[in-house]
């Protein structure tokens, strides 16, 4: 998913900073925002048959599939103040 990992590819990171903020970002896209098919459940619903699930969500860390919205809206707080 995140091209900047790839070989031959127009989009690349000239900063490491810049590497490992699109590595967080398309780590978190994959875990939070998409559905995985290996990963659905049996509805209870008459109107759907699986009920789509992210990785986050088979581990119980969330109850929902989060949006980009979502995800930009988070406030990550910085390991360190005097890095």
């Amino acid at each position: 998913m995140n091209g900047r990992m790839v070989r031959k590819t127009l989009s690349f990171s000239k900063e490491e900073e810049m590497l490992k903020a699109s590595c967080a970002l398309e780590d978190m896209v994959y875990n939070y925002g998409r559905p995985l098919k290996s990963l659905r459940e049996e509805s209870n619903s008459d109107q759907r048959q699986w009920d789509p699930r992210s990785p986050a969500m088979a581990a119980g860390i969330t109850d929902h599939i989060w949006t980009i919205d979502e995800m930009m809206m988070l406030l990550v707080v910085p390991e360190s103040i005097n890095a």
